[in-house]
């Protein structure tokens, strides 16, 4: 299965589930950092201002990352609702302690 993923490498819960996709051999993972350039951010931005799924993570003030679009276009915040991530790499620390304003590590 092809999985898109837009995250940061600032972001916990984006290395974490980088490093879950990358590690299953039937995922084929493009991942888009979007803090690499402003087009990606930009693309980035497009879903997050206009796709409804994001009015709640918008209202709480976070940045709705990690994002995933599966090849069927469906789009989800939880990967883990369509793939079998491994125990092992789930369970493992990220080195980043945060990527939001309050610190409180929520993306």
């Amino acid at each position: 299965m092809k999985v898109t993923m837009y995250g940061a490498e600032i972001c916990p819960d984006c290395v974490k589930a980088k490093k879950s996709l990358t590690a299953l051999h039937d995922i084929e993972l493009e991942y888009r950092n979007i803090t690499n350039d402003t087009a990606t951010l930009k693309e980035f931005l497009a879903y997050r201002d206009n796709d409804t799924m994001f009015q709640e993570v918008k209202e709480s003030g976070r940045i709705g990352i990690p994002f995933f679009i599966l090849e069927n276009g469906e789009k989800t915040f939880d990967i883990s609702e369509y793939v079998t991530m491994s125990a092992e790499i789930e369970e493992t620390e990220s080195p980043v302690s945060f990527c939001s304003i309050d610190k409180k590590g929520q993306c």
